[in-house]
Formats: structure tokens, sequence, C-alpha cells
């Protein structure tokens, strides 16, 4: 047998099959549902009477609030509808609350047309993050800072 008409068993292996866009948006639907759940339960749950959640560990020792203090009463009033007692109670909570749905929903855009989704934050934005939290922290703890006490 001549070696130059034998087959040659391929070494290439055959492409992968796509995944479907649901299996794609299995995901992104699993931590919306988490999502909608945590707030649908901080929604029904009031945070403004005493005994439904732990107080701020910080703030319980040492009277200063945190970046994350009044983020709940901030969710519970967004789901109700209020935005200005959300903005009072942890503006900072709100921002995050947008961002994240403009993050969910690039996600799924890039997921419904086979497009992988990875945020890489890279060190200049972990460190603007940190000095925003470091300033949100710090004003808000300040006396003339009393606009953004929860």
């Amino acid at each position: 047998m001549n070696p130059d008409t034998c087959p040659v068993p391929s070494t290439v292996a055959p492409p992968a099959p796509r995944a479907t866009v649901w299996r794609r948006l299995a995901v992104p639907a699993g931590l919306l549902a988490a999502v909608a759940g945590a707030f649908a339960y901080v929604g029904a749950v009031d945070p403004g009477q005493p005994g439904h959640y732990p107080v701020c560990p910080l703030y319980r020792l040492t009277g200063l609030y945190c970046p994350g203090c009044g983020g709940l009463r901030s969710a519970h009033a967004f789901v109700h509808g209020d935005l200005l007692a959300a903005l009072r109670d942890n503006a900072l909570g709100v921002a995050a609350y947008l961002g994240f749905a403009v993050l969910w929903t690039v996600w799924v855009v890039r997921a419904v047309r086979g497009r992988p989704f990875r945020l890489e934050l890279r060190p200049a934005p972990m460190r603007a993050i940190g000095v925003l939290l470091l300033v949100f922290t710090l004003v808000r703890n300040l006396p003339s800072g009393g606009w953004l006490h929860p």
C-alpha cells in the first residue's frame, strides 16, 4: 500500500456545537432570579422594623456608617418605587443597582449573540472604586455629610 494514498486519520477535532440561546441565557437568568428574590424579600420585610435584619457591625462597634449602611432600607424604598428615599438611605447603593442592571443587560445581549461576556477590571478602575467607597464613607461620617446618613 502506498503511504501517499492511505487515508490519514484527522487530528483536528470537529467544531463543537454552538450552545443554544436558552443554554447561554441560563446563568444570567439564574442570577436575575436570585437578585429578584432578594429584592422581593427586602421589599416584603421592612428593614426599618427592628428584629428582621442584623445591625451593621461597624456601626454597632464604632457608630460610623460603612458604605453599605442603609443599603437594605434603600433597596426596600427602591422596590416600592420611592427613588428619593432610596437615594437618601444609600445613594451609592442606588448607583450599584443601576450599574448591575446595565451590566446584566450587556451580558444578556452578548449571550444572545453568542459572544462571551468577561468583566475584567484592571488595577486603575479597581483603585477608583476603592477611592470612591473611601470618600463616600468619609463624607457620610463628617458633620457636613449628614445628607448622606442613612
